[in-house]
């Protein structure tokens, strides 16, 4: 991938798209198909390439604050 591609992945529960080179560019949200439909449009606004990372959905959005056991 490239400076400026767009990555919509699974991350701690949540679905994002990531912008590499760009983080503030960055967002999450609640379902696939909304992270999905932003990718490419901003995609598409930047002129780059939309991936998309498949991954199952937990249902479970978690802080990486929490201790683990």
């Amino acid at each position: 991938m490239n400076d400026g591609d767009v990555v919509t992945m699974s991350k701690r529960g949540q679905w994002v798209n990531r912008v590499i080179g760009g983080e503030e560019l960055s967002e999450s949200f609640r379902s696939r198909e909304e992270a999905v439909e932003a990718g490419r449009s901003l995609a598409l606004q930047l002129g780059s390439k939309h991936v998309v990372l498949e991954s199952e959905e937990t249902g479970v959005i978690t802080d990486e604050g929490e201790a683990s056991l």
